[in-house]
């Protein structure tokens, strides 16, 4: 236990440089921009006067280190600014918006799994099979298939032909099965070789054989002892592919009009709202490193030899 605590800390000091660069470079991002934001954000007719009002109130004035610390002061106190667009908070609109995100991300992440899991270990007992080759078929179909195409086919199928699902919006439990799909069916692809490859990494080993030569079942073997030791690399992959859903939930989000951070994020960039633009980033790339945390924290709750 003591071993398993100091890893944890240790994973949390390693969290803490991670996350000051993440927010400094999105405090960066206004500065970055070529031209003046402010004159982006008003217009090319915009008056002398406004500009500098609108300047002085995002304390674009002010000497870069000052400006730092104030944006680092505002967000350890959930202050991220003031979209001028909205004319709402930035924390608030986040707040509203991150957890639909959160949730069609978590939706993708079970439906992936939920086909994955199955499917590699099927593959990785039959290898050289039939079950093998028509479930790498599957998969090699299911990555040809990027969100962008997958979504409106999905539209034009069950929503509209069939009538099975509503087309877009977030009004209930329904709305949130074809973006799912969508986002998770490159996932459960992608999972599916993995869990494939890891299986028969694990099934040749030596204690697969010895625990089959002493007559435990084979369900035990394969799921009790291989499956347990195959899941280091799948929560690995877990972890890199849950940033990868939240970058693929712009496009999803737009597809199907959800109403989530992605769909912010792109409405902020064209209306060049840019305190916006860089709470959703802040949001999504703290969310990112909580995940790797949590990725490792993973590790020590699965393989003890990670705790020792």
């Amino acid at each position: 236990m003591k071993r398993a605590l100091r890893a944890l800390v240790w994973r949390l000091l390693y969290t803490i440089p991670v996350v000051w660069l993440v927010v400094s470079l999105v405090f960066l991002l206004i500065h970055l921009v070529p031209g003046d934001p402010i004159q982006a954000m008003l217009g090319e007719g915009a008056r002398a006067g406004d500009i500098a009002a609108l300047r002085h109130q995002y304390g674009l004035d002010q000497p870069l280190a000052t400006q730092y610390i104030e944006y680092w002061r505002g967000v350890l106190h959930g202050d991220l600014g003031h979209s001028i667009r909205l004319n709402d908070t930035v924390t608030h609109q986040l707040l509203l918006r991150y957890p639909y995100t959160f949730v069609l991300t978590i939706a993708a992440l079970v439906f992936g799994l939920a086909l994955a899991l199955p499917a590699g270990i099927t593959a990785a007992l039959h290898r050289n099979r039939w079950q093998d080759q028509v479930l790498g078929v599957v998969s090699l179909f299911g990555l040809s298939f990027p969100a962008f195409a997958l979504g409106p086919i999905l539209i034009l199928f069950v929503s509209i032909r069939l009538g099975w699902l509503p087309v877009s919006g977030a009004a209930g439990p329904a709305y949130l099965v074809l973006p799912a799909v969508t986002m998770g069916a490159a996932l459960a692809a992608i999972l599916t070789r993995m869990v494939r490859t890891a299986m028969l990494e694990e099934l040749g080993q030596d204690y697969i054989r010895t625990a089959r030569a002493k007559g435990l079942p084979e369900r035990n073997v394969v799921y009790g002892h291989a499956l347990r030791n195959a899941m280091i690399p799948i929560i690995t992959l877990l972890g890199l592919q849950f940033g990868a859903l939240l970058a693929g939930a712009i496009v999803t989000e737009m597809i199907f009009s959800w109403p989530g951070i992605g769909r912010l994020t792109v409405s902020a960039i064209s209306n060049r709202d840019y305190a916006l633009v860089q709470g959703c980033l802040l949001a999504v790339g703290l969310t990112y490193v909580l995940v790797n945390l949590l990725t490792d924290v993973l590790y020590l709750l699965v393989n003890p030899r990670i705790r020792g």
